[in-house]
């Protein structure tokens, strides 16, 4: 990464004798789409607070492009921030709510028509300018309060879980639309979420935090495939964890009795993942001696794939299958016996 655009540098607080903050160190780049990602009470609002303004860290500093704004009020730091309730003036039109923080700078009429008429088209939200808040749907809602952020040209948008108003089929369609604003606008984002699918879908980069400490930073393929340890690799998706015996220079995957062969051995690892998408169930049509042999324990089917709870030697993990063809019934079922597969390039791991 080049010259950071956003630099945080040991940053903690404490609330009473709880401690939210840690000592959290974050770069982020210019026109980064930056996710924070955790578990309620995990310290991602409050670090989001902190470089908004509306909370002082106990330790640390907040660098925008070089400046030190640790100690400068919310209103004078040249950043935005969208809430989850939207906050937005029930008692006056759409095109009023978008304007209203521009009138309290005292812009000129001409600029702030100029700049309103510009984000309803960007949003496309022309027609509903006369409309009240309670006119409108959620989503026109959401993107109002999107464009009352952004028609005051912040360098910086801070997002705190701004889509978990929405239902899920529009909140799909709102990510898309965020990530395109965003690339068009080139304006650097900082969203808050505890949803693993939104903060995926989003990000160019994601922390995972834990108890007021980044436990890892990295892209959506970095954090998937290569989680640093087990509870990352637990809170990102569905993970198959397996414990891994080292003996007689040989790699052996314990509650599957699997040698892992096609792997260049460089330190005793302790654990392993293997992704439920990596990993095939067939239908056991005769007794083979191969040694991958396991029986159903629950089947879900899901529309785009079928879930399987598989045991192999008492030990319990998932496959997750896609449904390729079509079928009036699961060809796999309840107590199935069933040949496992996957590829030793699938397996990632790690010391815990």
């Amino acid at each position: 990464m080049s010259e950071p655009f956003l630099q945080i540098i040991d940053v903690s607080k404490r609330f009473d004798n709880v401690v939210a903050l840690d000592k959290v160190n974050l770069k982020i780049a210019k026109s980064e789409i930056f996710s924070l990602l955790g578990s309620s009470g995990c310290g991602k609002s409050t670090l989001l607070r902190i470089i908004a303004g509306f909370e002082k860290p106990d330790e640390g500093r907040i660098l925008l492009e070089g400046k030190d704004i640790t100690k400068l009020p919310p209103y004078v730091r040249p950043l935005n921030i969208m809430f989850q309730n939207y906050a937005l003036f029930p008692h006056l039109n759409v095109t009023n709510n978008i304007q209203f923080g521009l009138k309290e700078e005292k812009i000129s009429k001409e600029e702030i028509n100029h700049r309103v008429n510009e984000i309803l088209n960007l949003l496309e939200l022309n027609g509903l300018e006369k409309r009240k808040i309670n006119e409108i749907s959620g989503g026109q809602q959401q993107r109002v309060a999107l464009a009352r952020c952004l028609v005051k040209k912040p360098k910086l948008l801070l997002l705190d879980e701004p889509l978990a108003a929405l239902d899920k089929q529009l909140r799909v369609q709102t990510q898309f639309e965020l990530v395109n604003l965003q690339y068009k606008l080139g304006i650097t984002f900082i969203i808050v979420t505890h949803d693993q699918e939104e903060a995926m879908s989003l990000s160019d980069r994601m922390a995972i935090m834990k108890n007021g400490e980044i436990l890892q930073v990295g892209n959506p393929v970095e954090i998937y495939e290569k989680p640093k340890d087990k509870y990352i690799a637990n809170f990102i998706g569905t993970a198959n964890i397996f414990n891994v015996l080292n003996k007689n220079n040989q790699i052996i995957i314990k509650e599957l009795n699997y040698e892992v062969k096609n792997i260049n051995k460089k330190e005793n690892y302790v654990k392993c993942l293997i992704r439920p998408e990596k990993i095939s169930v067939k239908k056991l049509e005769n007794q083979s001696d191969n040694l991958n042999i396991g029986v159903v324990k629950e089947v879900a089917y899901l529309g785009s794939y079928t879930k399987y709870l598989i045991e192999v030697n008492g030990f319990e993990f998932y496959s997750f299958m896609q449904n390729s063809l079509v079928s009036d019934n699961l060809q796999i079922r309840w107590d199935d016996k069933v040949q496992i597969s996957f590829n030793e390039t699938s397996i990632y791991f790690f010391n815990d």
